[in-house]
């Protein structure tokens, strides 16, 4: 089976076992899934979404962000880790979305991308789930390790993975391949102890028991 064979029946397989294909970060809208998707950085989801209900109270959209001090942002935030990044990066995606894009995220790779503390990842996630538009596969730590154990690329580089991994896959399917990848990675393909005797890709995977 070559890998765009195999990337098909992965999608076909792993489906119906995760039928809900939505972020584990809580948000309600575009900038909110980019706010929470920059502080899940280096930070579990479940802290996130314990620090944005505050986050939001006082600063709901990217205007009252643009106003913030920079301070007072990084004691909301402090608990996610590399909280002076995040708040400085934030406050300034969010006065270049108000001098550039009328005080709203977005909706092109090239703008997501150029906003401070935005990369590919963080762009395909707010893209795909808050805007429904499919321009590339996010690669988090899950896609990661599963695209290579799957065979879908022999790189360890996001950059290069999501090159690799975006020709076998339908588009329509971008966004859903790292919800299936990070769900089965979470349940099933695990980092340290893979359970690949229950896994409904053991038969068509190449390293299976790594």
């Amino acid at each position: 089976m070559d890998a765009a064979a195999r990337a098909r029946e992965i999608v076909k397989r792993l489906r119906p076992l995760y039928p809900v294909l939505t972020p584990a970060l809580d948000y309600h809208s575009a900038y909110e899934l980019l706010v929470a998707t920059v502080l899940a950085a280096q930070c579990t989801d479940a802290r996130v979404n314990t620090v944005t209900p505050e986050f939001f109270r006082r600063w709901p959209d990217p205007a009252a962000l643009a106003h913030a001090a920079v301070g007072d942002v990084e004691d909301v935030v402090h608990s996610t880790g590399f909280f002076r990044q995040k708040a400085k990066n934030l406050v300034a995606a969010a006065r270049r979305m108000v001098s550039l894009h009328g005080g709203t995220v977005p909706d092109t790779m090239e703008a997501l991308t150029a906003l401070p503390g935005v990369a590919r990842k963080t762009a395909n996630i707010v893209l795909s789930n808050a805007l429904g538009k499919n321009e590339g596969i996010a690669v988090d730590t899950h896609v990661r390790r599963l695209s290579f154990r799957l065979g879908l690329t022999s790189s360890d580089n996001p950059i290069i993975i999501e090159k690799d991994m975006m020709p076998l896959f339908a588009r329509k399917d971008w966004g859903a391949i790292n919800h299936l990848l990070v769900l089965h990675g979470r349940a099933v393909c695990k980092a340290r102890s893979p359970r690949c005797d229950a896994c409904a890709l053991g038969d068509i995977c190449p390293r299976r028991g790594l």
